[in-house]
């Protein structure tokens, strides 16, 4: 196990999670949404860049698979959404509203 690798794990201090809502776990639903959010968006992002190499694939041209991969490896070495998620919520980025019980 190498101990070069890049670690996504960090400790949080939970009072700054719980200041925006009161409640911890509707801020990690939050956070999940938001994440959830990034994810789809980098997913289409990521799949309208690798839509022009579809009709290549069975020509195995080298450049264009060279450039699908460096496509593909630019989006692994993003952020993980949760970890920009977290962010941008500790940050104050994130606009969340409660839906009114009465309407």
């Amino acid at each position: 196990m190498s101990l070069n690798k890049k670690v996504y794990l960090a400790p949080r201090n939970i009072h700054e999670l719980i200041a925006p809502t009161g409640n911890i776990y509707e801020s990690t639903v939050i956070i999940t949404k938001r994440a959830k959010q990034i994810a789809m968006n980098m997913k289409d992002e990521l799949d309208r860049k690798l839509e022009e190499f579809m009709p290549v694939i069975e020509e195995k041209d080298s450049i264009d698979a060279q450039r699908q991969d460096e496509i593909t490896k630019y989006y692994e070495k993003l952020p993980k959404p949760v970890l920009e998620a977290t962010r941008g919520f500790l940050e104050g980025d994130i606009a969340f509203r409660y839906i009114n019980e009465e309407t």
